[in-house]
């Protein structure tokens, strides 16, 4: 894999990001001053209720293995979409069609939300939260806010700090997921402002990264047509991200793509390559899918497979430890709809996917669809939430022996 960042340093000047031409810097070139959220999510000691009586009879359609239940963690969250939770169990929602951040609270620990507290309104498409050292970031189209001490201010239209301003303004695969890496850095992806398209800016289609207090933005990994999932491997600290196809190529091409980064630097083929094989029919005269980085995992085609996590909580059976949860928000261009599902990525022992399959599945019947998985998060008792911004709830999987 010879292309890396060297070929944007020749043929442009960045005012506004730093883009860094060595490719010999890892997730870990900087130190870790706390946990990410996947960290969090190991205390057994943070008792949260289980479920009992009767399931909600619209969940009562959902499949799921054996042992396992799906309950409303929260109804009303409207287009619930990225999540990000607190030290304390507070849950921060981002939404990408409306204008609106959310506080989901659950004082008593019983495993359902007592109330949902619009923390600000009157934003672009606030999509991606991210909590850090007490404050929350959340991620707009073309900048980075964050709320200083939000636990103390949530319930009191809490006032925001611009930490970056710089990204484009494109509303086409601008809205964002956000989250802090084990490097204590804040990653933020810039998706293609087009279906496909090569821009002479270098800061499309990629994944930047900055310090906490904005400084620093600089291009992680190219090549990234639209991530809107990432997450870190809880041992080797690699990024993995979902990254959604490109569109017009048909029903099954190309797939969705689970990619891994192992060092700055890297490309991953997007306009001239698609999932390491797929020679772009515009573009891929000017790119050999042999110079770009393959895929770990192709994935359902045009399924808009979106958040991703790593499982790292206690609840689920040891089988689930370090495997990967990916929600497929559904396909909105294919003759036959595919997705509406929570996926389930095997992997072993070097991080290698060795498997792909329904984990939760039901929100799709036949072709109509009642709900949209966006995003999933490990609880701190080893539970999992999903995010739905159809059906504007987050539901919560438990496990019993």
């Amino acid at each position: 894999m010879k292309r890396t960042l060297r070929l944007l340093c020749l043929g442009f000047a960045l005012t506004t990001i730093s883009v860094g031409c060595s490719s010999d810097n890892s997730t870990n070139d900087t130190a870790k001053t706390g946990p990410t959220e996947t960290e969090q999510a190991t205390d057994e000691d943070f008792s949260i209720g289980l479920p009992s009586g009767p399931i909600d009879e619209s969940l009562q359609r959902i499949k799921l293995p054996e042992g396992f239940r799906i309950d409303y963690y929260a109804q009303d969250v409207e287009n619930a979409r990225s999540m990000a939770m607190s030290e304390t169990g507070v849950l921060f929602v981002g939404t990408r069609s409306n204008d609106k951040v959310f506080a989901v609270v659950d004082e008593n620990r019983d495993g359902k939300a007592d109330e949902v507290v619009e923390i600000a309104s009157g934003l672009n498409s606030p999509n991606g939260v991210a909590y850090h050292n007490g404050d929350l970031y959340v991620a707009e189209i073309n900048r980075v806010l964050k709320f200083p001490n939000i636990l103390q201010t949530f319930r009191d239209k809490a006032k925001f700090e611009v930490v970056n301003d710089q990204f484009p303004s494109d509303a086409h695969h601008g809205w964002k997921y956000i989250a802090f890496g084990p490097d204590d850095k804040l990653y933020v992806p810039v998706g293609a402002p087009c279906n496909i398209c090569k821009s002479e800016k270098p800061i499309y289609a990629t994944i930047t990264r900055m310090n906490a207090d904005g400084s620093g933005l600089e291009i992680y990994a190219e090549g990234v047509r639209n991530t809107v999932g990432f997450d870190w491997h809880p041992e080797s600290k690699n990024l993995y991200f979902t990254d959604n196809g490109r569109d017009m190529l048909g029903d099954n091409m190309p797939p969705d793509e689970l990619n891994r980064a192992t060092e700055k630097g890297q490309h991953f083929g997007y306009p001239f390559c698609h999932a390491g094989e797929i020679s772009d029919p515009e573009f891929g005269n000017q790119g050999n899918c042999n110079d770009f980085v393959a895929p770990v995992r192709k994935l359902s085609p045009h399924g808009a497979s979106l958040g991703m996590k790593f499982y790292t909580g206690n609840m689920f059976p040891q089988e689930y430890k370090n495997q990967i949860f990916i929600a497929e928000h559904g396909s909105w261009n294919r003759s036959q709809k595919i997705g509406y599902r929570l996926m389930l990525a095997s992997t072993d022992g070097s991080g290698n996917v060795t498997d792909y399959k329904p984990f939760a599945e039901g929100w799709l019947e036949g072709q109509d669809d009642w709900g949209r998985p966006v995003d999933v998060l490990v609880m701190r008792d080893g539970s999992l939430l999903v995010s739905d911004d159809k059906n504007n709830a987050i539901y919560r999987i438990t496990y019993v022996k």
